[in-house]
C-alpha cells in the first residue's frame, strides 16, 4: 500500500491568485461600454418620442378641434388626413370617411377652433376632382356677416369632376376632326374655294382684269370700256356746247346785255305809260267837277288817247324785239291796268 507524503492534504481548496491590471482594465471598459449603450438606447427612445408628439402637436393634436360632417354622393380620392382649404389656407382636416344608411358617403373633419369662425350657415363646400392629382375639398364664405357653423354640423357637398368631361370633349373634337376632314378634302368646300380663288385671281390677270370679273365676260368688258370712251366724247363736246353758249348768252355780243337793254327800254316806256295814265285821272277828275269844259276836255281826252296808243304800240313792238331775242320764254302775256 502506498504510503503518502507526510505533507499532503487531500480536501485542501486552491488559493485564489490576485488578478493582474490588464484584467482589470479590461472589465472596467465593459462596464463603461454597456452604461454608455444604455444611455444611447434611452437618448433614442427621448428622441423617437419627442418626434413623435412633435408631429402631433404640428397635426393639432393637442388643439381644439370642431366637428364637421359633409356628405356626399362618393367619397372617391377622398383620403383620411385631407386638408379642406379655405382661400388656399387649410383649416379642417379629415378624420374618418363612412358609409351613410341612405347609400351616402360622410365626410367626418375635425376644424381647428382658431379657425373655424370662417364658417359660416351659408359657406359652400365643394369636391373637386381634376385630370392631374388628388380632389381637393374647399370652403367658400360669401357672408362673413352670418351665424357661425356650429359644431358637428352637416353639410352637403357639391361635387364636380373634370375627367368625366373627357368623353365629351373627345366625341367634339372626333365630330370637329370628321367635320375638317370633310371641308378639306378632295370635293370639300375648302378645296373648291380655292379653285374658284384660282380662277379669279387668273381673270383678274388676264385682260380686262376686274371688268372681266365684274361683267362676267371679256366681250362685256370691252363694250363698258366702249361705252365709257364714248361717254368721254359727249362729254367733252357738252363742255365744247356750254362754253359756246355761256359765250352767246352772257358775253359782251351775247342775248343777256341785249335782253337788259330791252328790259331798260321796257321800263321807260313804261313809266311814260304810267304818267299818261295819270293825266288821264286827272283829266276824267276834271271831266267830273267841270261840265262846262267837257268839250274841251274830250278834245284833251282825244289827243291823251293817242298818245297812250302810241306808247302802247312801242311797248308792243319792244315786246316783241325781246321774245325774237329771248328763244326761251314762251307765251308772253302784257296786260295793262
Amino acid at each position: 500500500m502506498p504510503l503518502s507524503a507526510p505533507d499532503a492534504q487531500p480536501d485542501a481548496q486552491p488559493v485564489p491568485q490576485p488578478a493582474s491590471a490588464p484584467a482589470l482594465l479590461a472589465s472596467e471598459s465593459v462596464a463603461n461600454l454597456e452604461f454608455k449603450a444604455r444611455l444611447l438606447l434611452l437618448f433614442m427612445l427621448a428622441l423617437v418620442l419627442g418626434s413623435a408628439l412633435y408631429v402631433l402637436y404640428a397635426r393639432g393634436a393637442f388643439e381644439s378641434t370642431q366637428r364637421l360632417v359633409l356628405v356626399a354622393d362618393d367619397s372617391e380620392g377622398v383620403v383620411v388626413g385631407m386638408d379642406m382649404t379655405f382661400s388656399g389656407f387649410p383649416i379642417g382636416r379629415v378624420q374618418r370617411v363612412e358609409l351613410a344608411p341612405d347609400g351616402k358617403a360622410r365626410i367626418v373633419m375635425d376644424v381647428a377652433a382658431k379657425d373655424a369662425h370662417w364658417l359660416r350657415t351659408s359657406s359652400v363646400f365643394t369636391l373637386v376632382r381634376g385630370i392631374v392629382g388628388a380632389p381637393t375639398l374647399r370652403a367658400y364664405s360669401g357672408l362673413l356677416n352670418d351665424p357661425p357653423l356650429p359644431d358637428g354640423a352637416v353639410r352637403t357637398v357639391l361635387q364636380g369632376d373634370a375627367s368625366a368631361e373627357i368623353p365629351q370633349v373627345v366625341f367634339a373634337a372626333k365630330a370637329l376632326i370628321d367635320n375638317l376632314s370633310s371641308l378639306t378634302g378632295g370635293n370639300g368646300a375648302v378645296s373648291s374655294t380655292m379653285s374658284n380663288l384660282q380662277r379669279l385671281t387668273y381673270r383678274l390677270n388676264g385682260p380686262g382684269g376686274a371688268l372681266t370679273v365684274l361683267l362676267g365676260s371679256e366681250a362685256e368688258a370691252k363694250k363698258f370700256t366702249l361705252t365709257l370712251e364714248r361717254t368721254n366724247t359727249l362729254l367733252t363736246r357738252l363742255d365744247g356746247l356750254a362754253l359756246k353758249a355761256d359765250t352767246q348768252v352772257f358775253g359782251k355780243q351775247g342775248l343777256m346785255p341785249e335782253t337788259r337793254a330791252s328790259i331798260a327800254q321796257l321800263n321807260t316806256l313804261l313809266g311814260e305809260t304810267r304818267a299818261s295814265l295819270r293825266k288821264v285821272d286827272a283829266i276824267l277828275g276834271d271831266a267830273q267837277v267841270i261840265s262846262s269844259n267837257a268839250k274841251d276836255a274830250s278834245t284833251d281826252l282825244g289827243a291823251l288817247r293817242a298818245e297812250v296808243e302810241a306808247n302802247l304800240r312801242k311797248v308792243e313792238s319792244l315786246m316783241t324785239e325781246i321774245n325774237r331775242k329771248w328763244p326761251f320764254a314762251r307765251d308772253a302775256e302784257m296786260k295793262l291796268p
